[in-house]
């Protein structure tokens, strides 16, 4: 048995509840409580209600939302970004540990999963750092592994500052130093925009147009048993806030799924289904939705496979191998026109290219 959670209990609440899913053992429930607690990580921002008012207005039916229907906005009823047409546009499995972090987590799913999606590549995947955003950026606001963060901060810093890439700040469960390589503007993710989702029918528009949500809900201890099937909370206290990534929904079922940060050890590998209106995923703190990844960094080794130029003044183009379209940039003219010759030359030659991406403008060339 597990610390504070009765697995067979639980089996026979879930039974004469006849919710459909499946508790068991999971790499949760071999955790102390204590310990369980630490993998949350949301706390409600100022205005927003506190979890125990949360917990108040689920248990009164005051915190229930009336679901829209996908098709009221021309979404399709069920939709996947995991298998979109037999495309995945969504990153593995993370683990945050034992440390409160669920925000930089489920911030950080949504825009690498946005970034893919929106460009319609599967084949485009980045690793963002949650280090950075979380032992940086939220550690400058007083925010750390005890006391946790919200998404629209997050999203926020994503926005205006930036997150790096994986590889220069790995990510270590704990309260870390913001020791971050000090190139990381030069290797840097930002969004355009981010926005509040205020029914569930925008959620689903956003979902299957933009890609994944930040959202958060209410932690019941039965949460940490679940297996599989289509969550509803049965039994168990308050654990905390917790926030994840929403990856799709179906209408037909009546649920969302869900990414995790918990490992492939817990829930679906990793993943879970969760029914609307439960545990106040739809309203608590958003949920969010982000657009308009924008990169810069460096693309190594690539080939000139096109070019293109306009009328235009200043308006010259280069489709690179592994990257697509990148338009030279356009502020000063013999800084442009020496890139073009050096492109011209380089697909002539069929050598190979390194450039310096800045959101899809190229500042800087060398032909290898």
């Amino acid at each position: 048995m597990a610390e504070g959670i009765n697995l067979e209990g639980l089996r026979q609440d879930v039974q004469e509840a006849g919710a459909a899913w499946e508790p068991g053992e999971t790499s949760m429930t071999k955790l102390s409580r204590t310990e369980r607690e630490k993998r949350l990580g949301f706390t409600p921002p100022p205005g927003e209600r506190t979890l125990e008012e949360m917990h108040a207005a689920l248990e009164s039916g005051e915190a229930e939302v009336e679901h829209e229907a996908a098709a009221s906005v021309g979404a399709p009823l069920a939709f996947d970004l995991r298998n979109v047409g037999g495309r995945n546009y969504i990153t593995p499995i993370k683990n945050q540990g034992g440390c409160g972090s669920c925000v930089a987590f489920g911030s950080t799913a949504s825009v690498e999963g946005t970034a893919a999606y929106e460009r319609r590549d599967p084949n485009f995947v980045l690793d963002l750092s949650e280090a950075q955003l979380f032992y940086c950026w939220a550690k400058a606001e007083g925010r750390n592994c005890s006391n946790g963060w919200w998404p629209e901060r997050a999203l926020i810093a994503y926005r205006d500052k930036g997150v790096t890439f994986e590889d220069y700040f790995p990510y270590t469960a704990g309260d870390q130093s913001c020791n971050v390589n000090a190139d990381w503007p030069n290797r840097n993710s930002k969004i355009s925009s981010m926005q509040q989702l205020t029914s569930t029918a925008a959620m689903k528009d956003w979902i299957s147009t933009h890609g994944p949500i930040a959202a958060c809900f209410v932690v019941y201890q039965d949460f940490f048993a679940y297996k599989s099937g289509i969550y509803r909370h049965v039994s168990g206290n308050v654990a905390g806030g917790h926030c994840v990534s929403i990856v799709g929904y179906d209408d037909g079922g009546g649920f969302w799924i869900c990414k995790n940060s918990w490992g492939t050890g817990w829930g679906e590998s990793g993943y879970f289904c969760i029914a609307y209106g439960q545990c106040g995923i739809e309203t608590w703190s958003g949920p969010w939705g982000v657009s308009g990844v924008v990169l810069t960094q460096w693309l190594t080794n690539r080939q000139v496979q096109g070019l293109w130029a306009h009328e235009s003044p200043r308006n010259a183009w280069v489709y690179l191998s592994n990257a697509g379209w990148r338009k030279l940039s356009p502020t000063d003219d013999d800084v442009l026109l020496t890139m073009l010759a050096d492109m011209v030359a380089a697909k002539a030659a069929s050598r190979p290219v390194n450039v310096f991406d800045q959101g899809g403008t190229i500042s800087l060339a060398y032909v290898l």
